[in-house]
């Protein structure tokens, strides 16, 4: 037993293997010691011959705690049918079986998505007159019914156990946002927040991090920022993944919502100061924000990281840089743009670029500079509008 405990199953069934060298024989406990390390092997079909030689020899039947963990080593693997032919055995030998392990089962049924039969065993156990299910036994059903897009139901399960005087636990509650995120109802998810807290029970970092991921996804980019705000006031290490999704939500909703600009800003600056790894659709949208912003410095110095970095910019982001670049007469960071980009990245380039060059060295009287220019369109074979004067 003292193997099994320390994960030491193979060393355990090795051990077990030599006791007929010590004239040693094995007897219920010894049995029963296999059994666990059988499943913990991931073997439970061993396990289940050795339960069944034990009641057929007529050793002592196991604990109830053996017929559990066999069940449940069972459930974990969707073999329902194998999971409940022990469950019976239970019944045989006239072992009583526990809340747990009812809770194996109803959580067998629900993986394998037979949610109404797990419900039906639920309804069954609150009739008992000798057990009632537990919070477990109520969060495995709402599961299950969140899994099949059936989020109103496991809301009533919750309250259901509420008024049976049950405390709902952290995960019971994470499992209804993650069933309203896969329904598209995220934002059902600020009600259930603030019930929790209601019920003095502190949304996790899993809590919030469900909440903001069914936001990014559904698009409410603006409620995803207010909940990304409140997990940094209250310490959570929000991943790099979640913060590009963000990022990229809002770059693209400033577009339209130019205040959003000041966001992106500090997203990306708290994103650059933590070394989170910006994804090139997030570095590219961000560019443009900066664009949109008037904030051409920047917008040309994260331009040449992405080239720096091998990563090839689209055209449009190109030609917003040098657009934005030629508005405040910066002509110099302009053209190095497009000497950077003409190294091995022609197909990038269109004619858009090169007009918006040409149009503003015309103004500035640059016509030298401007013929030189359009030159180098006419080698990559451009199409243009323009012409030097």
């Amino acid at each position: 037993m003292g193997l099994v405990l320390e994960n030491e199953v193979d060393l355990a069934y090795k051990f077990y293997s030599t006791l007929s060298s010590y004239d040693f024989s094995a007897d219920s406990f010894t049995f029963s010691i296999l059994v666990h390390c059988y499943c913990k092997r991931n073997e439970p079909m061993e396990a289940k011959r050795v339960l069944e030689h034990m009641i057929q020899n007529g050793f002592e039947s196991p604990k109830v705690k053996t017929f559990t963990q066999l069940i449940n080593s069972f459930c974990k693997r969707g073999k329902l049918k194998q999971a409940f032919e022990v469950f019976e055995i239970m019944g045989k030998v006239k072992c009583d079986p526990t809340i747990n392990t009812y809770n194996c089962l109803l959580k067998g049924l629900c993986y394998v998505g037979k949610v109404e039969e797990a419900y039906e065993l639920l309804t069954k156990i609150k009739k008992s007159w000798n057990l009632q299910p537990d919070v477990y036994s109520f969060t495995a059903v709402m599961d299950g019914f969140c899994k099949v897009g059936r989020s109103n139901e496991a809301l009533e399960l919750l309250n259901e156990a509420i008024e049976m005087g049950l405390k709902p636990s952290i995960v019971t509650y994470n499992t209804i946002f993650n069933g309203y995120f896969k329904e598209g109802r995220p934002k059902d998810g600020f009600g259930l927040l603030k019930q929790m807290k209601e019920r003095n029970c502190n949304p996790d970092y899993i809590s919030y991090s469900t909440l903001l991921h069914g936001l990014l996804q559904w698009g409410e980019i603006g409620d995803g920022l207010r909940v990304y705000n409140q997990m940094l006031d209250m310490g959570f290490d929000i991943d790099g993944r979640m913060m590009n999704t963000l990022l990229r939500g809002i770059c693209r909703r400033s577009r339209k919502e130019k205040e959003l600009l000041k966001d992106a800003y500090q997203l990306f600056d708290e994103m650059s100061k933590r070394g989170v790894d910006i994804d090139p659709c997030a570095h590219e949208l961000m560019i443009e924000a900066f664009c949109n912003g008037n904030e051409m410095d920047k917008a040309f110095m994260n331009l040449c990281e992405m080239i720096k970095m091998n990563l090839s910019p689209k055209t449009f982001t190109l030609n917003s840089v040098v657009r934005g670049l030629c508005v405040e007469g910066k002509i110099e960071k302009a053209l190095l743009v497009l000497v950077l980009v003409c190294r091995g990245r022609r197909g990038m380039l269109d004619g858009v670029t090169f007009d918006v060059l040409i149009d503003e060295m015309n103004r500035q009287g640059m016509f030298k500079l401007a013929t030189c220019v359009y030159c180098v369109a006419l080698k990559n074979r451009v199409n243009l509008l323009r012409k030097p004067v």
